[in-house]
């Protein structure tokens, strides 16, 4: 593996030795990222008016042109939000649900998800579903059975994790989005963490909605996500926010929403640009194998298992904590996920999350640009 971190560390403003072992969660952006999104504010703010009304429209859609295409969609059928799950609630809070429907998705759901639907069950009287996956996971065939035995009849909308936040599993999505349309149920992916980590082509894995993250793996700045909806899907959502656009269809009604920084959004352009200077399949292929040598390191000095077969991961893994050392005897809860991060950062500068799921404590890794090894094997002494 060509290690590039020591000569890209500099380009991030993440804090001189610490082992960053978490970019799944918030990501990490580049200076010059930064720097584009802050020139985009003062463009903004040299007149504001003239801003607003003749320069962010037409900027507004050649960003999302650009990140479409990157995605492998038309920039007609994505419209920027502040996160993924802005854009799950935009989406499940427009729709008709009735008493009974049944709104699936996976034990594995990101909680912010969760909380969604169950909000959306409450108000409508729809019930919420879990299908619930093994794990450790062999392969996607057992993922594929978990969640197309749990449709029925009475499933309106299945809601699927493209990568679970809490596992890290990259899910069959396709195979199982196939099966829900078969039967005529909607489909919306919440791809969170999978742009930028995975190849995507969204308009081919045929669901209604897809929702994604800019600021995890495309180093986009933060409160830069987007909603991708079907053509003949879109009439049926709104924002969470009604404005002026209200009536003038699905672009209108996403781009105006009142007044609020678009600088973020418009700096996604020099995020790909950033991507492209190292290559974007270079860039997975780094990672993905950063990620298999640090968790292959982790198992076999903690003698712990991994969450999922490496086919079913990106540059994220789950691994087991090690049955001994100083966290040995915790109980998973949350009380001692709170504990042992709190250890790993305030004793070791390592930031990783530490995660209470099936019955034991595990770590969650991510493998960015700015990792090597050394950040891994500094994680292994730590606890094991």
């Amino acid at each position: 593996m060509n290690d590039l971190s020591a000569s890209l560390r500099d380009a991030f403003l993440l804090e001189p030795g610490i082992a960053y072992l978490n970019h799944g969660s918030y990501g990490a952006t580049p200076r010059v990222v930064l720097a584009a999104a802050e020139n985009w504010r003062q463009r903004l703010e040299a007149q504001p008016v003239r801003f607003m009304h003749g320069e962010l429209p037409q900027a507004l859609r050649q960003a999302a042109a650009r990140l479409a295409a990157f995605l492998g969609a038309r920039g007609e059928d994505l419209v920027f939000v502040e996160n993924a799950t802005a854009g799950v609630n935009a989406i499940l809070r427009s729709l008709d649900f009735r008493p009974g429907d049944e709104l699936l998705t996976t034990a594995h759901v990101y909680g912010a998800v969760r909380k969604t639907m169950q909000y959306v069950a409450s108000c409508t009287g729809a019930v919420l579903v879990e299908a619930k996956l093994p794990f450790p996971v062999a392969n996607e065939d057992e993922i594929v059975a978990a969640v197309t035995q749990r449709l029925s009849p009475k499933t309106r909308m299945l809601v699927l994790d493209h990568i679970t936040s809490p596992t890290a599993l990259v899910l069959p999505v396709a195979r199982i989005i196939a099966a829900a349309k078969a039967r005529g149920i909607a489909v919306l992916i919440d791809g969170a963490h999978a742009p930028g980590q995975l190849p995507l082509d969204i308009p081919s894995l045929g669901a209604d909605f897809y929702v994604g993250n800019c600021h995890k793996w495309l180093f986009a700045p933060k409160g830069c996500a987007f909603l991708w909806a079907a053509p003949s899907a879109q009439a049926s959502i709104h924002p969470l926010v009604i404005s002026h656009g209200y009536g003038g269809g699905f672009r209108a009604e996403f781009d105006w929403v009142g007044t609020r920084d678009p600088a973020n959004w418009l700096a996604v352009e020099t995020a790909l640009d950033f991507i492209d200077t190292i290559g974007a399949d270079s860039l997975r292929e780094r990672n993905h194998a950063l990620m298999r040598e640090a968790a292959t390191m982790l198992r076999e000095r903690w003698g712990t298992p991994a969450g999922g077969p490496f086919a079913m991961l990106g540059a994220m893994a789950t691994i087991g904590l090690p049955a001994r050392g100083p966290f040995a005897s915790m109980a998973p809860t949350l009380d001692s996920t709170a504990k042992i991060h709190a250890h790993l950062w305030e004793k070791h500068r390592i930031e990783v999350p530490v995660i209470a799921f099936a019955d034991r404590l595990w770590v969650r890794i991510s493998a960015q640009i700015y990792n090597g090894l050394a950040d891994y094997r500094r994680l292994a002494d730590a606890l094991g």
